[in-house]
């Protein structure tokens, strides 16, 4: 399944509204926020249609996972945006992340624990607030919507270290980079190791962490709450491959610019689990047999030449110039 969907949910006395962009999506909270309240209703309107008096509106069929038996009712449902309520533990389970990465539907995942099985996106991680009330039929209807549970602004300062998610063509990237301004740069070996990196550093030490906003969903939240004792700048782009893609060092075609307007319209959930998959992937394809051909294990050294490196730069100081400008190079 691939594109992105707008689901409206509404009974006598609630309204939801939002939108499905990818395959996995979070909803957090605390209780009574409305999680479960929205699950019920699709639940509701499932099992008894109009009768139930509840509405659904969506181009995709919306339909309730529940634990009874939920591998074999997983089977059974297609192209189709499944929502799971937070009382059902096979969610954090390997055996469901292996089943939703087979399937070609999107999940919408109400939880209060990360998931660490599944390779979420940081900007798909939501609360559900009400935005307004007014009576309807008598009664009064309460206005709910999705809002972004994590938005993170830059620190424009120069760090101390740079610790890097990726230990490959990303990580050698960052590294020369760092190297010619005169700043460590280590890598975590991976996105669960990025946490204990940071915790087992100097309080005192100013810490860039890079990592990829594609899949970082599972760590962002306790690596966030690190900024409250540390100096932490957190840079998430959907990942490196986006990255360079984005900054014209390969030459433009319009489906380059088509796939990064909307990366959601090209992307087939049952083939790319996450989108750093399918950037990767993309990446890999339209480089291929050119000087410029790319692979995730070594970087092939024309990306750090003065000229490309300088447009991928470009791309990465439209969220954060904390280890670019203005540091001066070292002499």
């Amino acid at each position: 399944m691939k594109g992105s969907y707008d689901v409206k949910v509404w009974n006598r006395r609630v309204q939801y509204k939002f939108t499905i962009r990818r395959n996995l999506t979070i909803l957090r909270g605390d209780s009574a926020t409305g999680k479960t309240t929205l699950i019920d209703l699709i639940a509701s309107y499932q099992a008894n249609g109009a009768h139930s008096g509840v509405s659904v509106q969506c181009d995709k069929p919306c339909v309730v996972l529940s634990a009874l038996n939920w591998e074999q009712n997983l089977s059974l449902i297609q192209n189709s945006i499944v929502f799971i309520d937070e009382g059902d533990p096979f969610v954090a389970t390997k055996e469901f992340a292996r089943a939703a990465q087979k399937s070609n539907n999107y999940y919408v995942i109400a939880t209060r624990a990360s998931l660490f099985n599944l390779p979420y996106s940081v900007t798909e991680i939501y609360g559900i607030r009400n935005i307004s009330g007014n009576l309807y039929e008598g009664t009064k209807r309460l206005y709910s919507q999705f809002y972004p549970l994590y938005t993170i602004p830059s620190k424009n300062e120069k760090p101390d270290l740079v610790i890097v998610e990726d230990a490959h063509s990303g990580f050698e990237f960052f590294s020369k980079i760092c190297s010619d301004h005169g700043i460590q740069c280590i890598s975590a070996k991976g996105k669960s190791n990025l946490y204990p990196e940071i915790v087992k550093r100097s309080h005192n030490e100013k810490i860039l962490v890079i990592a990829d906003g594609a899949a970082f969903g599972p760590e962002i939240e306790r690596v966030v709450a690190l900024r409250n004792v540390r100096s932490l700048s957190i840079y998430l782009p959907e990942s490196f491959e986006w990255i360079i893609l984005k900054s014209g060092v390969i030459p433009q075609r319009i489906s380059i610019k088509n796939i990064l307007e909307s990366p959601s319209a090209h992307i087939e959930s049952s083939e790319y689990f996450s989108w750093e998959q399918f950037f990767s992937a993309i990446l890999i394809q339209i480089t291929n047999d050119t000087y410029l051909k790319y692979q995730k294990s070594t970087l092939n050294p024309v990306y750090l030449q003065k000229k490309e490196s300088e447009k991928i730069l470009d791309v990465i100081a439209e969220t954060t110039s904390a280890f670019l400008s203005p540091i001066e190079p070292k002499q």
